[in-house]
């Protein structure tokens, strides 16, 4: 599959049931994961008939994929240009973060209050695999494993709703600290996070969660907003 771009194909989706995801939903996973990896920077124009032609598919299910990504926060309608990837400000960076805090220290908390023996053994293999990323310098590898790590977490809170408010935001996270060149910081937080969780102390795991997010915060505003 060619990289994805604004005016370049992409190749054509699998065919999934119904019962699986719908295809917008698809659509909407390839553009996302486009903006994520940084393929579609910010401020790039998304034509619909591009993405259409690209992935094998008519315009409707790319049109609902884009209200659906608009609704995410990762595109823009512009009037007159149409869709564009968002570029991030200030402000959406800090509201992002003060919403953070509040779901993902929840979560931290049910889940280490709920996980099982099965969850905590699959959430140290995705610490294991980001480490290995970490040592063989491997970006990719690492960005994978870190959201998946976060991922993770999400669904060992056993909480639908709260998952289904936290996934919009991690994509959001993931897109912006895929720019960090310094990920070893991080790796070293999420192995504290790891063992707060698995300690079953659901106050020590919010503690690290806690400085998790301030930490991320920091970075993110680091990164895009950089002190002269």
């Amino acid at each position: 599959m060619s990289t994805l771009g604004a005016d370049s194909a992409t190749g054509p989706l699998p065919v999934l049931g119904a019962a699986q995801r719908s295809l917008s939903e698809q659509v909407a996973d390839v553009v996302r994961q486009g903006i994520i990896s940084g393929d579609l920077p910010p401020g790039t124009h998304l034509v619909e008939r591009t993405l259409a032609d690209g992935l094998g598919v008519s315009r409707v299910p790319v049109r609902d994929a884009l209200n659906l990504l608009t609704g995410e926060g990762f595109v823009t309608q512009q009037p007159r240009r149409g869709v564009v990837v968002t570029r991030l400000s200030r402000k959406d960076i800090e509201e992002l973060f003060e919403l953070r805090l509040a779901l993902e220290v929840l979560a931290v908390r049910l889940a280490a209050e709920r996980a099982t023996a099965a969850e905590l053994k699959a959430l140290k293999a995705l610490l294991t695999q980001a480490a290995a990323a970490l040592a063989a310098h491997d970006e990719t590898a690492l960005l994978r494993s870190n959201q998946a790590f976060h991922d993770a977490i999400t669904r060992l809170a056993h909480n639908d709703l709260l998952s289904s408010m936290l996934d919009p935001l991690e994509g959001r996270l993931h897109w912006i600290l895929r720019q960090n060149d310094d990920p070893l910081p991080l790796h070293r937080e999420h192995a504290a996070l790891y063992e707060a969780i698995a300690s079953g102390d659901p106050d020590a795991a919010a503690r690290a969660s806690v400085e998790h997010v301030r930490t991320s915060r920091e970075l993110c505003l680091g990164l895009l907003y950089p002190e002269p």
